[in-house]
């Protein structure tokens, strides 16, 4: 992996006291998101709605990282990475709490998709601003790390969805449980990005440009940029579908309970965290391409163990699989934006904003899939989204930084 220092690098003390802080924010991030997936089940029951319904209600949260996203580079350049990240997880917090308020306490629609679209603004700036840093503080440690930062991601996942699942088996109620999660993620957030890398070290390069001299409007004209987006909305597909209905398949398909469904969900997250972390070793023995060629391969059988495995056994085993293909995909994508650090901050805005309509298409394209062919049958969507990943993988190849005319 090519890394290029800048010319005066913070000492290697604050590099790691950021790194273990990076590496908290995407873990605090993670609790948080995951916090809700795990409810989605019970929140479909107190409302009283279809697939195709709560596949509406979870458009507000995807709605509201859209319209996040497009400036999150341009905020991250102007205020730095530590104050994105802390007002994010303010609005996540806030978020979290209405929307447990309005599934459990009033049942009232609108008031889960507010909190909902306050979740999805929250985590798609806190989102931009953890990976720009997280690339800063890999460039300066001259490895890969970034696939670590998104394994802390999965770890934090994986804690949610075993205290939901938890949650929803001794019967707590949604909105106590998302309430406590949301003031703990916002209090320990805040505190960590304390120690994230000076503003200026996350943006400088070796011949002196600036992130603020690269507009965002010139990444969006970059081929090599869109198609890491493309690759990193299948990506997306991949691991969002299981996020959001993997524990509604599980409990409509092979007939468990929600709890058993959250177990299950757990499980992919588990995988996904374990793929994550071997995943750094994995990339500087064999590169990034083969990674990812192997990566669509993996969520491709994994899916289809799941959909047509015949019992919960085989489905649990396909959901590990379906776990380590989605584990890499979206990391290194986002280790690709970031090759060159002069456009960090612009390339990830712009391949985040390209990724993440697969959570504003996905779904109402699941919902209403899940209403005709059932939920489970609907995540068949995933082996589409994994050939697409392999097919145009080879975008995401390593490349050095080249001169950028700051005049661009």
């Amino acid at each position: 992996m090519n890394h290029s220092a800048p010319a005066q690098s913070p000492d290697l003390a604050r590099v790691v006291r950021a790194r273990n802080a990076v590496a908290t924010v995407f873990a605090l991030n993670g609790l948080a998101i995951a916090s809700w997936m795990a409810r989605i089940p019970e929140v479909r029951d107190l409302l009283g709605l279809t697939p195709g319904e709560i596949g509406r209600v979870l458009l507000a949260l995807a709605a509201g990282s859209l319209v996040a996203l497009p400036t999150s580079g341009f905020v991250v350049s102007k205020i730095g990475a530590a104050r994105t990240v802390a007002g994010g997880s303010v609005l996540v917090a806030l978020g979290l709490s209405l929307a447990g308020l309005g599934a459990d306490t009033l049942g009232t629609v609108p008031v889960v998709a507010a909190g909902l679209a306050l979740i999805g603004y929250g985590s798609g700036s806190w989102d931009v601003a953890m990976n720009v840093e997280g690339a800063a503080v890999e460039r300066l440690l001259g490895r890969t790390i970034m696939p670590r930062f998104h394994a802390a991601f999965s770890l934090g996942t994986v804690a949610g969805a075993g205290l939901g699942a938890g949650a929803a088996a001794v019967g707590v109620p949604v909105v106590a449980h998302l309430a406590t999660v949301s003031v703990l993620a916002m209090v320990v957030a805040i505190a960590a990005t304390r120690s994230f890398l000076p503003h200026a070290a996350e943006v400088d390069s070796d011949d002196g440009a600036t992130a603020e001299q690269i507009s965002v409007w010139t990444a969006w004209r970059e081929p090599r940029t869109l198609v890491i987006g493309l690759m990193v909305m299948c990506a997306a597909l991949i691991e969002g579908i299981a996020n959001d209905w993997l524990a509604l398949g599980l409990v409509d398909g092979y007939e468990v309970s929600n709890a058993v469904g959250a177990v299950g969900f757990a499980v992919f997250l588990a995988a996904m965290t374990a793929g994550r972390t071997a995943g750094t070793q994995l990339v500087d023995r064999f590169g990034r391409l083969p990674v990812l060629r192997t990566s669509a391969v993996l969520a491709t059988a994994g899916v289809l163990l799941v959909v047509y495995g015949g019992s919960l056994t085989v489905a649990l085993i396909g959901t590990v699989v379906w776990g380590f293909g989605a584990a890499l995909g979206f990391p290194l994508g986002m280790s690709a934006a970031s090759d060159d650090p002069r456009r960090a901050a612009a390339r990830v805005s712009v391949v985040a904003s390209v990724g993440y309509t697969a959570f504003l298409a996905g779904p109402p394209i699941l919902g209403w899939l899940g209403d005709h062919e059932g939920v489970l049958n609907a995540l068949l969507v995933v082996a589409i989204a994994a050939v697409v990943a392999g097919l145009v993988s080879p975008a995401a190849r390593e490349q050095r930084p080249a001169r950028v005319d700051v005049g661009d």
